[in-house]
């Protein structure tokens, strides 16, 4: 058995979608199944048991022989919610028993990190973890992701094998229920296939003109890649950045989104909203030489070539991967 947590949401149901192309069929979908939204996102995939996420442990525990690997993709990742028990209940004190659990019956993990944690990137964003208690994030959702990030790293007792993965600006096919919290990319072309236009926030610092405030934005289906990559290679165990390496502007992003539509670009500016702009990172990218050391050697989709392949075979079509 191989457990996805967070199986009905975007990365985890991506996830089950190339474990299934790849052969395997028993995989155990742990979620918070009442939000029927996101049901879209397990359709047509195989799976041998649902779990919900409040028995998950208490079941973990009962079914730890036969399971072969926990991918714990599952987290709160508003980014505009405040409040920290939110992300205390959901994403540091839940991921701690899990990795107990792991500890406890000799299972390996992989589980989500974030790059909010590099928060204004004044340290840079390198994933040395010597480094990582210095990293100050901007939000709470952040703070969540550094605080288990820095408990992982404090236990005398770990799985035999784990890692956390540093998810940088992850954009693909399933993110429809995401609403704020979706990618640049899936509000762009809901933009442009209604208005012929795209807003992009403005700059609000002198060193950043207009729309060329820079992210490293990763196709989904590489993040997918590199967290097969570490089922199959199990060692190594370390926290490791999830990027491409290469930061791209949100104008080139934008008319990438264009191309992909044939349409002329027109892109207008408006003011960061108050609730995140003092939160706002203007710069992040991957250094991604921890993870190219230990053999992952697999070129990452470049941005225009990913934004094509979402916009073209799965926005324009509505449909799901």
């Amino acid at each position: 058995m191989i457990v996805v947590t967070g199986a009905l949401g975007f990365i985890g149901s991506c996830l089950i979608k190339e474990l299934n192309q790849q052969g395997y069929l028993d995989i155990v979908a742990v979620d918070d199944f009442t939000n029927t939204k996101k049901e879209v996102n397990l359709a047509g995939k195989t799976i041998s048991l649902r779990v919900d996420r409040s028995e998950y442990l208490e079941w973990q525990r009962a079914n730890h022989i036969g399971t072969q690997f926990i991918f714990h993709i599952g987290a709160r990742t508003d980014t505009t919610e405040f409040n920290m028990e939110v992300f205390e209940n959901l994403n540091i004190n839940y991921s701690k028993e899990i990795w107990k659990i792991c500890v406890e019956f000799g299972l390996p993990v992989v589980y989500a990190s974030s790059a909010a944690t590099y928060g204004n990137g004044e340290h840079g964003y390198d994933d040395d973890t010597t480094k990582i208690p210095l990293l100050k994030p901007l939000n709470p959702y952040g703070d969540s992701k550094q605080i288990f990030d820095l408990w992982a790293l404090s236990q005398d007792r770990k799985p035999y094998f784990w890692a956390g993965l540093k998810f940088f600006n992850v954009y693909g096919p399933n993110e429809y229920h995401k609403g704020r919290m979706a990618s640049v990319i899936f509000h762009a072309y809901n933009q442009i296939t209604s208005n012929k236009k795209l807003q992009l926030f403005q700059s609000h610092r002198s060193d950043f003109k207009d729309g060329e405030q820079l992210r490293d934005f990763v196709y989904v289906k590489d993040v997918i890649s590199v967290l097969l990559f570490f089922m199959h290679h199990r060692e190594h165990s370390d926290i490791y950045n999830l990027g491409t390496g290469n930061a791209r502007s949100f104008n080139a992003l934008g008319n990438a989104v264009f191309n992909a539509l044939h349409l002329e670009p027109t892109i207008n500016y408006i003011e960061t909203p108050i609730d995140i702009r003092d939160k706002y990172q203007y710069f992040t990218q991957a250094n991604m030489q921890k993870l190219c050391s230990i053999g992952y050697n697999k070129p990452f989709t470049s941005l225009e070539e990913g934004v094509h392949d979402y916009v073209t075979k799965y926005l324009m079509k509505n449909i799901c991967y």
